[in-house]
């Protein structure tokens, strides 16, 4: 099993930058694939960003591209999400996982950070 801390959240005035942090603990070697997903208020989860854990190889959503930068620091066994340029519409909880296999199924979910974009 692995484990996902996620941390990093806050308030912020749209515009502004974050960053997120989400430490993996455990079985590490398994993955294959770290994600960023976010949960709005009456909205289900979706996908935002992710990173193959040896590769590098990352994939954004649209909604997100040239603002947000995910990245990882294998000794660390951490994964980042660089959030600038912050909207109103970013509001939500957002969640790391693990993906084991390419093009498997995420899991492993952290309990989420909250982030609050304000106008």
């Amino acid at each position: 099993q692995v484990q996902m801390v996620e941390s990093g959240g806050g308030l912020v005035q749209a515009g502004g930058s974050l960053r997120l942090s989400c430490a993996a603990s455990g079985r590490t070697f398994a993955v294959y694939a770290m994600g960023w997903f976010r949960q709005a208020p009456g909205k289900e989860r979706e996908f935002v960003a992710s990173i193959i854990w040896s590769g590098g190889s990352t994939v954004y959503a649209n909604s997100v591209k040239g603002r947000f930068t995910i990245s990882r620091d294998n000794a660390k066994n951490t994964v980042y999400l660089q959030m600038n340029s912050l909207k109103t519409e970013d509001t939500g909880v957002y969640y790391c996982a693990a993906q084991q296999l390419a093009g498997g199924r995420y899991g492993n979910w952290g309990q989420g950070t909250q982030v609050t974009v304000s106008s």
